[in-house]
């Protein structure tokens, strides 16, 4: 039986990787979660394959031509990320469900292209305030990128009603709990 698609979208600070590292803990939910490609050079130890898939600028619009992707973006001149279909794919077909980290825009593409097969998740924080006071606690990032990030959550947050469900993270188990207990209904576990 082929797998479904989980599509997992939120403002920087919502607490998305969070909750989606908690449910890939469930095995029973057979998920495996999607490697994005990008143009970017590797960081650190990113290994390619396992943090993503690294590509040349041009491979990249190669591919972009070929219609090789599920969605995209240029996030800066040259500097792309997106999903490629056959990995998808080959996971769906080997029965995994294939867990989706993307941006508001990426979600709805992925979302058009599985329709039925794929459940869109929209993490949201309780409010702007709260989500400015857990950027600034988590200590990462600059005033400047911290104003940057509020401002884009504000029209990430337009998005909200394009998915299948919206989850309001307030209390962190709670919010667990809700997003493992809509996933199991999507996936009959």
């Amino acid at each position: 039986m082929k797998g479904k698609c989980l599509i997992f979208s939120a403002p920087s600070g919502s607490g998305k990787s969070t909750i989606v590292n908690r449910l890939l803990e469930h095995p029973e939910l057979r998920m495996v979660f999607s490697i994005s490609a990008t143009s970017r050079a590797p960081r650190g130890l990113e290994q390619n394959g396992v943090e993503y898939f690294f590509l040349s600028a041009d491979e990249f619009r190669r591919r972009i031509a070929a219609g090789e992707f599920l969605e995209y973006e240029e996030v800066y001149p040259d500097c792309f990320y997106g999903t490629l279909k056959e990995q998808v794919e080959k996971n769906l077909d080997e029965g995994m469900n294939v867990v989706f980290d993307v941006d508001v825009k990426g979600g709805c593409n992925i979302k058009e292209y599985f329709g039925e097969r794929a459940l869109s998740i929209f993490i949201q924080p309780p409010s702007i305030a709260e989500l400015e006071r857990r950027l600034v606690k988590r200590g990462t990032d600059a005033p400047e990128m911290i104003s940057k990030r509020v401002a884009k959550a504000s029209y990430e947050l337009t998005f909200a009603p394009f998915f299948d469900t919206v989850i309001i993270n307030d209390e962190l188990e709670t919010a667990v709990e809700e997003t493992l207990t809509r996933v199991k209904e999507f996936l009959n576990v």
